[in-house]
Order: C-alpha cells, then structure tokens, then sequence
C-alpha cells in the first residue's frame, strides 16, 4: 500500500480542491483562499500561486519578517457519482511566505511558499501523521493525473467488468443482494477500489499483480483482473 507521505504529496499534487487557513484572518471568503495553482519544490516547500490582491497575498506580505503560521487543507472528492463521496483530507500547517518576485510569474499573480512543519491525512486507507523530511522524499502516484478520467471510463464503459469484479470476494461476493451497484471509486499503482453500493455498502480493494508504472501498464493489470473475474 501507499505510504502516508506518499498519499499526502498525491493529495497536494492532484486537482483537489484546496483552501489556505490563516489564523487570524478575517473576513476572507473561502474561494479567496483557494491557491489557482500548488506544486512542491525539491526540499519538500509547497508553493502557491494567488491572485496578487488576494487576501492571502496581503498577509504574507504584511507579515515580512515574521512568521506567519498557515495550513493548508486539501479535500479529495471522488470523480464518480457515488454515496460517501469524500474520500479523504489532508492538512499541510507551517510557515507562509511571499516569494520574491519573479519575471515568469504571471502579472496580477504572486508565489506564495509554504515551508512545511507537519502534515497529516485522513483518507480511505486510514489516518496517519506525516513528517516533513518524508512528505519531501515521496513521490505522488504515477496515475494521479489521469485517475479522474480512468474511474469515469471504468464506470462508464466497463460498468459490467467491474460488476464482475464480485466473483473475486468468495463469500463476501455471494453474499451481496441483487441489485448491488460497483463503483470504481479509486485506482493508484497498486490496485483499484470498488465501492459495492446498495442495501449493503462496502469498499473492496482489488490489488495488482504488481505495480505499475504507467497507464499502458494498468491497461494490462486491470485485463488481469477482469479475467481472473470471468475466469
């Protein structure tokens, strides 16, 4: 399974939805604090980009040479129609500064850095605290860009594939009733999580041969399993 550093940098690097929390901040509305882009830099600082006159901005700003405590609180909704469909959050607090300027930002935006102090998530696979020096040395799931459009597809065009996925429960399978809807509702490098809807409401996790490195590698894993599910 995934490490919780490696959950969290996947989070931050995903298109989640995101708000930055400043204590002491008054009077800003939530979308004024949603960074329009965040990455993470080589030592583990993740940076976001403001409009120039956002209120977040005008903090870090204001605050120059002091320290300015923040989180950042990210949310992961599921792509897919589904009951529960939070699937975890992940909260970033540390230190908020404002980058100097620089000739390849673009105008009316400002880089925001955000030095990492602690972390934690809280998602599908459990809650789990995460250190700074493991958040920076982690690296996001290699289907993190495109998982989105593969569980809407795995949905949509292979609805009876994943239905049939079932049959690999044993007795758990046979026990759910008719009608029992299958969900894709996560897929990473190492399996994919099927949401069994109905009477009865569960997660199952289908693991992978191996994992995988790409999406033409999970073409091949997710056949795997469907054969082994017609088999």
């Amino acid at each position: 399974m995934p490490s919780a550093a490696e959950r969290t940098r996947t989070l931050v690097q995903s298109t989640c939805s995101a708000v930055l929390i400043i204590p002491g901040l008054d009077g800003a509305l939530p979308h004024q604090l949603m960074p329009d882009l965040r990455s993470v830099g080589p030592d583990g600082e993740v940076f976001l980009v403001f409009a120039a006159d956002s209120p977040a901005v005008r903090a870090a700003t204001h605050a120059q040479d002091d320290e300015l405590n923040a989180v950042l609180e990210i949310t992961d909704v599921a792509p897919v129609s589904v009951p529960h469909r939070i699937r975890g959050r992940a909260w970033l607090s540390g230190w908020l500064t404002r980058e100097p300027e620089q000739a390849a930002m673009e105008p009316g935006r400002t880089l925001l850095r955000l030095e990492v102090g602690e972390a934690c998530v809280d998602d599908l696979w459990g809650a789990d605290q995460v250190e700074p020096e493991d958040f920076a040395s982690a690296a996001a799931d290699p289907l993190v860009e495109h998982e989105a459009e593969l569980l809407q597809h795995l949905h949509t065009a292979h609805s009876a594939e994943v239905q049939s996925l079932r049959g690999l429960l044993g007795e758990r399978g046979e026990s759910t009733t008719a009608g029992t809807a299958a969900v894709p509702v996560a897929i990473d490098r190492f399996g994919l999580r099927v949401r069994f809807t109905g009477v009865q409401c569960f997660d199952a996790r289908f693991d992978f041969p191996e994992p995988v490195r790409d999406v033409n590698e999970l073409r091949y894993a997710m056949h795997t399993l469907f054969d082994a599910a017609a088999g």
